[in-house]
């Protein structure tokens, strides 16, 4: 395979209440792989419409999160901030990867069964088939790296099997043009630190998310202080002091959960929160917790709504990274053009 130069890419869906899993197992890694690599940052909104959206909320949506990522520290004049529909070329490579993609391999993917759940006949087409625009997304620009969550390793892992098939399906073509053997990379995942996987603050067992009735489930990047305090304080715990040792937090979700939240917040470990709180009372850890939850997101939350003020500065912000991200995909879909042979 060629070598290709070192670039990242990730987007997060506009579908608003940004919260605590938002912030610790994406927004977080932006950040701190700005430091490494270039990036490209997208607020997917051709993604948020597989499921219906009212107008103005997806467009209150796409600024949120672009002042979230602003807010917690993404620059959007060292790397590219953008909305995914200001580019076209996702869509375009999007129809090529429907071609190349495989209909078994859209079945294997089971996050279509859970968001589509028992009504699969009314769901979108888009719903189903959104894995291979989410390939066009990284692969449009030879993306060679994605943070990814867990819940996202399978998609990963098709746009990984899609660039395989493209590369070995178009060899001749790609090599007579000068591209090596391969014109596409195969990304590679970026999971990073502890709490990859936030939960529900009120079910260990399940991920936190804006879906959850509760607003108490989790903690929303809009949080106050006072807010933050209240759910944390009222997060659901076990009658048990915490362990010492890491192997004392099997069975025990919840536990397992805070900690981890700690951890990544603190940017430390997990044996080093324990070695802290370790036989610790849960009132004892949660107090630690309010107060580290609200030296961490109130800045967050406080700039914000600064920014989301600014509607002015959050649409020059997209525009200005759409315009810098289409240089590149307009580039690579001419090289692809050629070598499907379309004429241009």
């Amino acid at each position: 395979m060629a070598k290709f130069h070192e670039r990242v890419f990730s987007g997060v869906q506009p579908t608003g209440n940004l919260h605590l899993g938002n912030y610790l197992g994406a927004i977080t890694k932006f950040v701190a792989l700005q430091k490494s690599y270039e990036c490209i940052y997208c607020v997917v909104d051709l993604h948020a419409i597989t499921v219906p959206q009212a107008p103005r909320e997806l467009e209150a949506n796409t600024r949120e999160v672009t002042a979230a990522f602003i807010a917690s520290g993404v620059d959007p004049v060292r790397h590219i901030i953008f909305n995914q529909s200001q580019v076209s070329e996702h869509a375009e490579l999007g129809w090529i990867f429907n071609c190349v993609a495989r209909v078994g391999w859209l079945n294997r993917m089971t996050q279509f069964k859970e968001k589509a759940g028992k009504d699969r006949e009314n769901a979108s087409v888009g719903l189903y088939s959104y894995p291979t625009l989410m390939a066009a997304d990284i692969l449009v620009y030879r993306a060679t790296h994605v943070p990814v969550g867990d819940d996202q390793k399978q998609h990963l892992e098709l746009s990984r099997d899609i660039a395989q098939k493209f590369n070995n399906d178009f060899a001749e073509s790609i090599s007579r043009r000068g591209f090596g053997d391969g014109y596409f990379p195969l990304p590679e995942p970026l999971i990073q630190g502890p709490a990859t996987r936030v939960m529900s603050l009120r079910d260990g067992a399940k991920k936190m998310s804006k879906s959850d009735p509760s607003d108490y489930s989790r903690l929303n990047l809009s949080d106050d202080a006072d807010a933050i305090a209240q759910k944390v304080r009222k997060a659901k715990t076990d009658p048990e002091p915490l362990p010492s040792e890491e192997a004392g937090l099997e069975k025990r979700p919840e536990a397992q959960n805070l900690v981890g939240i700690y951890a990544a917040l603190a940017e430390t470990t997990v044996a080093a929160v324990l070695g802290q709180f370790g036989n610790a009372n849960f009132s004892t850890f949660k107090t630690a917790l309010v107060d580290l939850a609200v030296a961490r997101l109130g800045p967050i939350c406080t700039e914000m709504k600064r920014l989301q003020g600014d509607q002015k500065y959050l649409d020059d912000v997209l525009k200005d990274g759409a315009d810098r991200a289409r240089v590149i995909a307009a580039a690579n879909m001419r090289d692809i053009k050629g070598i499907l042979g379309f004429i241009r």
